[in-house]
């Protein structure tokens, strides 16, 4: 496992007792199990919304390669765990070249909490060399899923994605800006989506909360 402390842009975090660091790109390294911790890349997304006559812009689909293979190399992590949503929709060429880049990185384990959008046939997803789990994952004092549990597990603490929370901050006179963030309540976090090419949706932090904002290629807390 690499060394985290210098990477640009960063911020640590405690949760459930745990360090992680945040990273810029909207993902999360777990240091004590050498595990990143991705949500809602939603790859393919920009194919089939061109397919379907949609503008979308190509580059995004560069920029998320590039983001995870940047991560990769800067944490080396053992294992990765996609919290659900990694492929936005059919089988197109964008799964083809995430297959590539699986095989690349062998020697990490690449791990998939299914989402509601993860509708490949399965056998797609063991050829990409991911192991998958159709019910959220316990990895203590983590409980690891893609939709937020409505109903606590004792003794964990729940991660997860799909919200694509994000906060509105306001400036003098009319300033607004919509940040994506890291969430940690008392019981649940939610992590950003890694997906360049995706929505937000905007979350009302409960009191205690922590809340980690991703503005200019920085992670801050509030």
């Amino acid at each position: 496992m690499s060394a985290t402390n210098n990477l640009k842009g960063t911020q640590s975090a405690v949760v459930a007792g745990e360090r992680l660091e945040l990273h810029p790109f909207r993902a999360a390294y777990w240091e004590a199990q050498g595990a990143l911790l991705i949500a809602d890349l939603h790859l393919g997304k920009v194919a089939h919304f061109r397919r379907n006559g949609i503008p979308a812009p190509m580059a995004a689909s560069g920029a998320n390669w590039d983001r995870l293979i940047s991560l990769f190399l800067d944490f080396q992590p053992q294992r990765v765990l996609f919290l659900g949503d990694l492929f936005h929709s059919s089988h197109n060429q964008e799964w083809l070249e995430f297959s590539q880049l699986m095989a690349r990185f062998s020697e990490i384990r690449f791990e998939l909490i299914l989402g509601n959008h993860d509708i490949l046939p399965e056998e797609d997803y063991h050829q990409a060399n991911l192991t998958l789990h159709r019910e959220p994952l316990a990895v203590a004092p983590f409980l690891f899923s893609h939709h937020p549990l409505t109903m606590a597990s004792d003794g964990f603490y729940n991660l997860a994605g799909h919200i694509h929370p994000c906060v509105l901050l306001k400036g003098n006179g009319r300033q607004r800006a919509r940040l994506p963030c890291f969430y940690f309540g008392r019981l649940q976090g939610i992590l950003p989506a890694f997906g360049v090419f995706t929505g937000m949706g905007r979350i009302a932090p409960e009191a205690d909360s922590q809340v980690f904002v991703i503005a200019d290629e920085a992670v801050i807390r509030l």
